[in-house]
Order: structure tokens, then C-alpha cells, then sequence
């Protein structure tokens, strides 16, 4: 009697973020499907985390998780994507060499400014660079954010919970503070800044960058776009995301890219024009926030996509941002806003109190399931 032997399919995953590594663990469970996860990293890095271990560096170590973990049959290729094969079939690497892949799934990312992530491949250089500068912002009294987003709104409420001595002040030319949602939650924003004695300026943003670099304590005197001048001892930089898809431009055709370098998707998160090349996470074009918990649903429709396929099947599940923005935003450990889509269809977003916050996120910033995910637990 002679049996049928079936090849497996080769899965090659770009990048170990939050999307790449919840689709290489989700597809390492499948039959047929061997994975390959590229990235430079030697840790996962849990960017959710970030700010507090830049304020408690004895906390630190846990937003960093090994991948050795991760996947049971799978492995873990340390290097970077030099060049992705157009019909999804594989990808230079950077350090020379190519894997031969059936399919390819595009989970780069992107990049923010220290210290909203870390900007060393190696876990104990990072670890390094916040303890660096954790000792620098010890050592500051006043205190310059410039980047009212969720990232510098966040990093402001670490430091007030950890030094509520220290003057801060957080700078943005938005003339509202998260203009995309509810005045509700706006308005309990402002309360709670207030709370922690955060002052935010608004509509105005540095006129030039301060003679001390980012994250070094040094007194300085900064103009603004307002025509007013803030004095300060240490800032930071919490905003400008860049994507990371520069290996992308010269192998995908230019209808599959934006002017951003972002990638342009179909519903099923299919690169457009191409069967066998997905995309998720920030280096995406879909119109919504940068968000972990986004590129980790991401991760669950081209994992199912991917398998049906490697059974002979279409592709069939779907991603639609949803039209209501959410978000969780912590304050520190005990504070913090948050809002969600309602139950009920057409209904106003669901308020989430600071307790509620803290409880599903600031308390210990989602590290457990992290740990669940890389086998730490």
C-alpha cells in the first residue's frame, strides 16, 4: 500500500511585533504549515510597557520576552528582510542568504522615538538605555512632553505617578486633546491631567528642537510656534511614527504601496494584486490607529486565511476597522481613560472609568497575556 505525502507549506513572517508574532504562533498550530519567523530582535519587545520601565527600571525586564518560547515547531531566523519576492515566494535577507517561502506575511511595524520603543536589537542594550535614562529623568524637576498623543499623554502620567513632584508640561498643536473622541472622555482627560498637576498646552508645538538632545537632563529654553518660551530640564519626543517598509520599494510594484511606504491591503489583508503576500499591523494602510490590539486581529484573519488556503480553500475572513475608535489609555497604575464600541448597534461609545482601566490594562499593561503567549507564564 503506498500513502500520499503531502509537502508542508512554508510560512515566512517579517518581523516578531505584536501581529507577526501572534500570526507565527497561530499558524505553528496548523497541519502543513511550517513557519519562519525574521526578525533582528533577540527578545520580543513589549512597546505597551515601555514608559514604565523607563520610570521603575526594576520593572523593566518584563516587557522583554525570549522567543524560544513562542512557537513549538517553528523557528526563528535573526536577521532583517532585505527584499520580499513579488509573488509571495520567499525574501532576501539582509545578512545574505534567501528562504523560499508559499507565502509571506509582511508584519514590520514601524518605529517611534526612545523611549516609546526601544532602539537596540539586543535586550541588554536596551535595558541599558532606560536604566541611562531613568537616572536622567531622576534627576529632572521640570519636565517637557512634546507629543499630546496617547504615547506622550501616557509617559506624562508615569512620571506624575512615580514623581509627583516634578512640573510637566505636555506640548501639542492639535487645539483639542484626542480630537477623535468623545468630549466626555476628553473632558475626564483633562480632569485627571489636572489631577496630577500636568499642564497642557495646546495648539502650539516647538518652534526648534532644545540644544539638549532627547532624554538628557540639561536646563534649556525652547521657543514655541506660539510665541511663548517653556523652560524645562529633560524632554522627550512622543510623536513621529515612521514605517518600517523601506525594504519594500523595490520589490513590490508601486500600486501595492502609498506615498507613506504603507501598504495598500484587501478586506482578507492580502496585499493588493497578489494571492500569496499578506500585510498586518502598523505597516498597513488601513484607515485606524496604530494600535497592538488592532494588528493582533490583524493576526487572526491571515492566519485563517493562510490556512484555508494551504487546504485548497479561499481565503474568506475579513477586517474592517471599526468605525468607532477605542482605546485604553492608562495614567499610571491607577489612572487613566478608556472607551469602546457600545454593545448596541448605533448606540455612543461605552466610557470606561479609571478603575475599569486599570483593571483590564494599567495595573500591569497586558504583560500576563504576553507571558501566556511566549511561554513565561
Amino acid at each position: 500500500m503506498t500513502g500520499v505525502w503531502i509537502m508542508n507549506s512554508t510560512v515566512v513572517v517579517v518581523g516578531g511585533g505584536y501581529g507577526g508574532s501572534s500570526v507565527a504562533k497561530a499558524l505553528d498550530a496548523e497541519d502543513g504549515v511550517d513557519v519562519v519567523l525574521v526578525e533582528p530582535r533577540d527578545a520580543f519587545v513589549h512597546a505597551a510597557g515601555s514608559l514604565r520601565a523607563l520610570v521603575k527600571p526594576e520593572w523593566a525586564g518584563n516587557i522583554f520576552f525570549p522567543y524560544d518560547g513562542l512557537m513549538a515547531r517553528g523557528r526563528v531566523v535573526r536577521d532583517r528582510v532585505a527584499a520580499v519576492d513579488a509573488d509571495g515566494r520567499g525574501v532576501t535577507l539582509a545578512g545574505g542568504g534567501r528562504i523560499a517561502a508559499d507565502y509571506v506575511v509582511l508584519a514590520s511595524g514601524s518605529d517611534y522615538p526612545f523611549p516609546a520603543k526601544t532602539d537596540s536589537d539586543a535586550t541588554a542594550e536596551a535595558l541599558d538605555r532606560l536604566r541611562a535614562a531613568h537616572k536622567e529623568l531622576s534627576a529632572a524637576d521640570r519636565v517637557l512632553i512634546a507629543g499630546a498623543g496617547p504615547v506622550g499623554l501616557e509617559l506624562a502620567g508615569e512620571i506624575a505617578a512615580v514623581w509627583p513632584g516634578k512640573r510637566i508640561t505636555l506640548l501639542d498643536p492639535a487645539d483639542e486633546v484626542m480630537p477623535s473622541f468623545t468630549p466626555e472622555l476628553r473632558a475626564e482627560l483633562r480632569r485627571q491631567l489636572a489631577g496630577l498637576g500636568v499642564e497642557l498646552r495646546l495648539g502650539a508645538a516647538l518652534a526648534g528642537e532644545p540644544e539638549t538632545p532627547a532624554g538628557r537632563a540639561g536646563a534649556f529654553a525652547v521657543a514655541t510656534t506660539a510665541g511663548d518660551v517653556i523652560e524645562a530640564d529633560i524632554w522627550f519626543r512622543c510623536h513621529g511614527v515612521r514605517v518600517n517598509g523601506g525594504y519594500l520599494a523595490g520589490s513590490l510594484d508601486a500600486g501595492a504601496l502609498t506615498e507613506r511606504g504603507q501598504v495598500r491591503v484587501t478586506g482578507t489583508l492580502q496585499v493588493r494584486g497578489h494571492e500569496r503576500l499578506y500585510a498586518l499591523g502598523d505597516l498597513t494602510d488601513l484607515a485606524e490607529a496604530k494600535m497592538a490590539a488592532y494588528a493582533m486581529q490583524h493576526a487572526a484573519v491571515v492566519a485563517a486565511n493562510i490556512a484555508a488556503q494551504v487546504r485548497g480553500e479561499q481565503p474568506a475572513a475579513t477586517y474592517a476597522p471599526s468605525p468607532v475608535p477605542s482605546v485604553l489609555l492608562p495614567l499610571g497604575p491607577e489612572g487613566g481613560v478608556g472607551q469602546v464600541p457600545a454593545e448596541e448597534p448605533d448606540s455612543p461609545p461605552t466610557l470606561l472609568p479609571a478603575s475599569a482601566v486599570a483593571a483590564y490594562k494599567g495595573a500591569d499593561l497586558f504583560t500576563g497575556r504576553f507571558a501566556e503567549l511566549f511561554g513565561t507564564a
